[in-house]
């Protein structure tokens, strides 16, 4: 490629749930292996919605009735897979605290959407994840939304304002859709320039490696291309 094309366009799009744990290994793991990235790709990082309980009441539920409930485990079970969740958490650098209940997040979907709008959206999601999963905080709450969205650059008026009203609400529920009906069914799913998927919080090397053969693939492309 010559030095006037040889920039790489990279999209991402990063499906995931604000209080999915999984998630949050992904997306550390995932970023971690963006950072080993060649300086000459330009990485497009799009968050994209998905709901694991649409259907959750504003109350939320306690944590561990829900996942008892959801998916039968035993408490030994619930103890393990905690176990495990911490351990790869601390392994990327993140502290996963008590979590006590789970929340309803759709309204915090219409927030990430208008972050993507005001350029905020990854800063956000990564707030959004410490909350929940490190502070155990309310992540269906208006005023700690708010709080949230101001503590990365966003106009906390704006925020409520959003929040208050129906804001991207049809955005957020369209998005969901396409994703479901194009066969998604666990986050995080990662899809990369809109055809390659990689399901669930995977180790970095397995992002990394992943990344570097999808580069290559597109470099020997655009160089066929180009005669």
């Amino acid at each position: 490629m010559s030095a006037a094309t040889d920039r790489v366009p990279l999209r991402i799009d990063f499906v995931s749930d604000v209080v999915c744990p999984w998630c949050v290994i992904g997306l550390a793991a995932l970023e971690q292996a963006l950072a080993r990235l060649p300086g000459n790709v330009d990485v497009e990082f799009h968050v994209r919605p998905f709901e694991l309980n649409p259907q959750m009441a504003p109350e939320g539920e306690d944590i561990a009735e829900h996942l008892t409930r959801k998916y039968g485990m035993p408490p030994e079970q619930l103890t393990a897979a905690r176990a495990t969740i911490q351990a790869r958490g601390a392994e990327l650098g993140f502290t996963f605290g008590d979590r006590q209940r789970i929340w309803n997040t759709f309204d915090a979907h219409r927030l990430l959407h208008w972050a993507g709008i005001a350029g905020r959206q990854r800063d956000l999601k990564r707030a959004l994840l410490q909350a929940y999963h490190g502070d155990g905080e309310n992540v269906s709450d208006h005023v700690t939304l708010v709080r949230i969205a101001s503590s990365v650059g966003l106009d906390a008026n704006r925020a409520a304002a959003l929040l208050a009203s129906g804001d991207y609400a049809d955005e957020v529920r369209t998005e969901e859709q396409f994703f479901i009906r194009s066969g998604i069914n666990s986050v995080p799913a990662i899809i990369i320039d809109q055809q390659h998927l990689i399901s669930g919080g995977q180790p970095v090397e397995v992002f990394a490696r992943a990344l570097a053969e999808i580069l290559v693939g597109k470099v020997e492309l655009a160089a066929t291309s180009n005669g």
